[in-house]
């Protein structure tokens, strides 16, 4: 098997091997893994409005997946994503309901921009202190997620203005010129909420590829990733890349936020924790291998898992199962070494290894 079959063969094995443990435990526990999964798939496939949602599902975790691949391929394990994504939902909902009477393209574009400057200044605290003082960038995204998810909570609870608000813990939702739902979209979907945030994301893959794998940039955010003393040495500014690698994190992770809070919800509100796309999307990035083709169907795979669980309440299923599902199949993708070893390239088993 040559490298590259190699690298498309495990998270296909990861996956299957999830599925195959998701199945083990439901007969652990007294379920018919044949009719969950049945179930699963009915619901997920069974209609045009829950395909459309599928769809819907994929915009945010598509882009805040290409955000955590941009940090990774620098050589940085961005955690920090659901506090990036929540700082572009908050304020570009906030600047939505502050101009409600925008003409639509321009409030979509300026929605756009204002989501992935506040992802980006989020992403570029822990980027900045990592270049200048060598803080762990784990540490420092697990500490801001926290920091934004509370300041967040506050600007919701009283830092907005009285008339944007529907209760304390919410907003009103914002114009229709602000919505990214469309009514074409909705009339061709039985009134689902697929929204145009999954044509930014689609966009967002091609060119995220481009930048990785044909630019300058791109070649030095790998490069830092290598080897961050080596690119000093062949004069590539390694703390500029760093801080640029951040930002560009961090401002697709807010334009995931966006497309959450201006497609799915159309409004902002307390969350009780962390957003749980970011982690998604960190999940969705791992099993692509951070490859940017790769997080399409990634992210397809776990949005069918999202929209489809209810349907295991068919079989009597609890759908908190599909976690198990999903958890097993970041748990394979995260031991990839394991399977690997059974997958080996053909120069090693030409080596007789």
């Amino acid at each position: 098997m040559s490298k590259k079959a190699q690298q498309i063969a495990v998270p296909l094995i990861s996956v299957l091997l999830g599925f195959i443990l998701g199945a083990i435990v439901m007969l652990i526990f007294g379920y018919d893994p044949v009719w969950g999964y049945e179930g699963l798939f009915q619901i997920a496939f069974g209609s045009v409005k829950n395909i459309s949602e599928i769809l819907r599902a994929m915009g945010p975790l598509i882009l805040i997946a290409l955000g955590f691949t941009v940090a990774s391929r620098a050589g940085f394990f961005n955690i920090g994503l659901s506090g990036q994504a929540l700082s572009g939902w908050i304020a570009s909902v906030w600047f939505a309901l502050a101009n409600p009477n925008m003409p639509k393209p321009l409030l979509v574009v300026l929605t756009v921009i204002i989501g992935m400057i506040a992802g980006g200044i989020a992403g570029a605290v822990p980027g900045i202190l990592r270049a200048f003082l060598g803080t762990s960038e784990v540490i420092v995204t697990i500490m801001m997620n926290y920091i934004i998810l509370y300041v967040g909570n506050a600007i919701v609870q009283k830092g907005l203005p009285q008339q944007y608000k529907q209760s304390i813990d919410s907003t009103i939702q914002v114009s229709k010129n602000a919505s990214y739902q469309t009514e074409w979209l909705a009339s061709l979907t039985n009134n689902s909420r697929i929204n145009i945030g999954i044509f930014f994301a689609l966009a967002a893959i091609v060119l995220i590829w481009f930048l990785l794998n044909k630019t300058t940039l791109g070649f030095e955010i790998r490069s830092v990733g290598l080897n961050p003393h080596a690119s000093e040495y062949a004069g590539m500014s390694a703390k500029r890349t760093i801080i640029l690698s951040m930002i560009i994190s961090g401002a697709l992770a807010g334009l995931g936020g966006v497309v959450e809070g201006l497609g799915t919800f159309q409004n902002v509100f307390v969350q009780p924790s962390s957003l749980a796309i970011g982690f998604d999307g960190m999940a969705v990035s791992l099993l692509a291998a951070n490859n940017p083709i790769g997080i399409f169907f990634s992210a397809f795979l776990f949005a069918v898992l999202n929209i489809g669980s209810p349907g295991m309440n068919i079989a009597g299923i609890p759908p908190e199962l599909v976690k198990v599902v999903t958890a097993s199949i970041i748990f394979f993708v995260g031991a990839h070494y394991i399977i690997e070893r059974f997958i080996k390239p053909k120069k090693q088993l030409k080596g007789g290894k």
